[in-house]
C-alpha cells in the first residue's frame, strides 16, 4: 500500500511551480491557489515524486497522460470558475484537472471513456477530501445529457471539432474550453453560448494534446 506523504519539500516545490506559471501569465488567483494546495505527486506514479512539480506532462495508465501544470492552469482560467458551477469535464485521466476545479468549488461531473482507468478512480486518494466530483464511464462526445444543462464545460484532449451535443448541454451564457485539433498541434479555443443558443468562438494558443476518440473503451 502506498503511503502518501505531502512533506515540506513538496510544498516548497509547488511554490515554485506557481511563482513559474505567473510568470508565464496565469493571472487567476483562485487557479494558482488551487495549483498551491493540491500535491500533484499524488496523481502520479511514486518513481515521478521528484520531479512531479516540473512543469511538464507525464503518462499515466492505458497510453493517457497527466497535462504539465501551464496547460491545466491555462485551461481552468479560460473557463472563468466560480464557486458552486456545475463543470462537466471530458476525459478525468489522472483526476488532477477534476480536483483543481474541486478546489475551486464547482460541482464536478467528469467522464472517462477507458474503462482500466475509471475503475482506478474508485481508489481515488481524495475521494473524501472532494465529495463535489462526481465519475462516469461513457463516450466524452456524448457528455451527459440526464445531468445537463452545465455552466462550464472543459474537454481535456484533442477534438477533431467542436462536439455538438456538449456545446447543445451547455447552458446559455455556458463557457466552453476545447483544444481543436490543426494538424500536430490543436489550438485552444473558448465557446461562449449566446441567450439565443448560438454561440461565440475565440482562438487562444497552440497545445498538444492525446486524441479525443469516440465510444468507450474496455467494455
Amino acid at each position: 500500500m502506498r503511503k502518501f506523504e505531502d512533506t515540506y519539500q513538496h510544498k516548497g516545490l509547488r511554490k515554485q511551480l506557481v511563482t513559474l506559471l505567473r510568470g508565464k501569465g496565469i493571472t487567476d488567483e483562485d487557479v494558482l491557489a488551487a495549483i498551491q494546495q493540491i500535491p500533484r505527486h499524488y496523481f502520479l506514479d511514486s518513481a515521478f515524486d521528484k520531479i512531479a512539480y516540473e512543469d511538464r506532462a507525464f503518462p499515466i495508465s492505458e497510453g493517457q497522460t497527466i497535462s504539465q501544470p501551464y496547460t491545466v492552469a491555462y485551461q481552468t482560467q479560460l473557463l472563468q470558475v466560480k464557486k458552486q458551477q456545475k463543470i462537466l469535464e471530458v476525459g478525468t485521466g489522472s483526476v488532477y484537472q477534476a480536483s483543481v476545479l474541486a478546489e475551486m468549488g464547482a460541482r464536478v461531473y467528469t467522464i472517462e471513456r477507458q474503462k482500466k482507468l475509471y475503475e482506478a478512480h474508485r481508489d481515488f486518494y481524495f475521494r473524501s477530501a472532494y465529495p463535489n466530483i462526481k465519475f462516469f464511464y461513457g463516450d466524452g462526445f456524448e457528455g451527459l445529457p440526464t445531468y445537463a444543462p452545465f455552466d462550464r464545460i472543459l474537454i481535456t484532449a484533442a477534438a477533431p471539432f467542436i462536439p455538438p451535443k456538449l456545446v447543445a448541454q451547455l447552458k446559455p451564457g455556458g463557457i466552453m474550453v476545447v483544444p481543436v485539433a490543426e494538424g500536430d498541434f490543436q489550438r485552444m479555443v473558448r465557446v461562449t453560448k449566446n441567450e439565443d443558443g448560438s454561440t461565440r468562438e475565440e482562438s487562444f494558443d497552440l497545445f498538444t494534446f492525446v486524441p479525443m476518440l469516440s465510444g468507450k473503451q474496455g467494455n
